[in-house]
């Protein structure tokens, strides 16, 4: 099996590649996708709250988790959605099910912030 020409990099080197890889990631969903910017902002608005308001040290991580949860679940459902849409941009049953299920994730996502933070809110 042939290797791919861009994973030569290794030690610090792949390490900052890697990270420019990952800001460059970033950027690209924020100016490409409205739904990361809408999660950007509601992540902007809870995770201070979670600092603000009285609650313990663990139910503090789990309110930010899950605040960040939904943005990686996000990148992930945008990542799906820019390879099913580079392969092809005709209309498949398979390329359906697949951006259908990245969607799925993200509800599941949304779901489980709703819960933890009624959860921690309100017992």
């Amino acid at each position: 099996m042939k290797e791919s020409p861009f994973k030569g990099k290794t030690g610090i080197t792949r390490l900052i590649n890697a990270f420019g890889y990952s800001l460059d990631g970033l950027k690209a969903a924020f100016r490409h996708e409205d739904a990361f910017r809408q999660l950007v902002l509601l992540a902007v608005v809870l995770i201070p709250l979670a600092f603000v308001i009285h609650a313990q040290p663990l139910e503090r991580a789990l309110l930010v988790a899950s605040s960040l949860a939904t943005l990686i679940i996000e990148l992930l459902n945008s990542a799906i959605e820019a390879a099913v849409d580079h392969t092809s941009l005709e209309r498949h049953p398979l390329a359906k099910r697949a951006k259908d299920m990245g969607s799925a994730a993200q509800l599941l996502g949304l779901i489980n912030l709703a819960a933890v933070w009624s959860l921690v809110l309100f017992g």
